[in-house]
């Protein structure tokens, strides 16, 4: 399989996944409303897609540039990464503690290794996409500003992260203890997973942050879409236990994760109403200057 090839099965599963989300829990009335209104409804979030758009075009800069970087001024927590996730299971396991990711391969199945597989590559695209479709078709703009923003905060500091820190994954550290199920069941997969991303950039999992942020901002809108709450919450938690079922991240990338996800979801909850500028990014970094106390002489 060639790597369009993958990319334009994984598109078309996804865009039809979207499709029939869209008719059964956006319905075809909200559907036809947001057609008619859609000049209105875009002028409403230019300014957010514009944000969202620059931080993608960074983020897509940095992920190039980024792991050279890392190798030169990055911290090496790979090993810290190992110990705390050995220790996790503690209370389950004291005598012989196994890592987390161990662990759940151990439970690993056929059947099991398809679904997570799938879930990591088609259900996280579907989670993340389907959002933009559903909260772009409700008359009040905030959902949609705040959820552009949480995405824009979780791949800035993602990748911020992915520079300051040198992580490897389980696959590549404790090859005798953990298998990287996904590259080894299902081989075409690497040819996107490979052009997106870094052996190195494992902490925090995005993966996970971006699941979670999603399935958070499906809370903020459950009075509108009452059962895209409780199918979210179950891909994102399909996502978040594949990242380490499938030998990806260690249990600790998930845990700060789950965090990054929570803090990308209040950011966007900050600006859903006023987009941040440099301007009051500086203003508020003077005003954290001004916060601090001088000692004068």
């Amino acid at each position: 399989m060639t790597f369009a090839f993958v990319v334009g099965r994984v598109v078309f599963v996804v865009a039809v996944a979207v499709t029939v989300a869209a008719v059964t829990i956006v319905g075809p009335g909200r559907l036809v409303e947001t057609r008619r209104t859609f000049r209105e409804r875009f002028d409403a979030i230019v300014p957010y897609v514009g944000l969202l758009a620059v931080v993608l075009v960074a983020n897509k800069v940095a992920r190039d540039v980024g792991p050279e970087v890392s190798e030169l001024v990055g911290i090496r927590i790979t090993g810290w990464l190992r110990r705390v996730d050995g220790r996790l299971l503690w209370p389950l396991y004291p005598n012989d503690t196994p890592q987390v990711v161990a662990w759940l391969q151990s439970m690993a199945t056929p059947e099991l290794t398809a679904y997570f597989s799938l879930v990591y590559v088609y259900g996280y695209v579907f989670l993340l996409v389907f959002p933009l479709v559903a909260y772009v078709s409700l008359p009040r703009p905030e959902p949609i500003r705040r959820t552009m923003i949480a995405y824009g905060a979780n791949y800035l500091i993602g990748v911020l992260c992915y520079v300051a820190f040198v992580a490897y994954g389980p696959r590549n550290l404790i090859v005798e203890q953990a298998e990287g199920l996904l590259y080894t069941q299902y081989t075409h997969y690497q040819f996107v997973t490979n052009a997106v991303n870094d052996e190195t950039n494992v902490f925090p999992s995005l993966h996970t942050s971006m699941a979670v942020t999603a399935a958070l901002l499906a809370w903020t809108t459950r009075e509108e879409y009452p059962i895209w709450v409780p199918i979210s919450a179950v891909l994102a938690v399909s996502v978040v236990v594949s990242t380490m079922y499938l030998g990806i991240h260690w249990a600790t990338d998930v845990l700060f994760g789950i965090a990054l996800g929570w803090v990308s979801v209040a950011i966007g909850r900050r600006f859903e109403t006023t987009p941040p500028t440099v301007s009051g990014f500086k203003d508020r970094l003077d005003g954290l200057k001004n916060a601090i106390p001088v000692r004068r002489r």
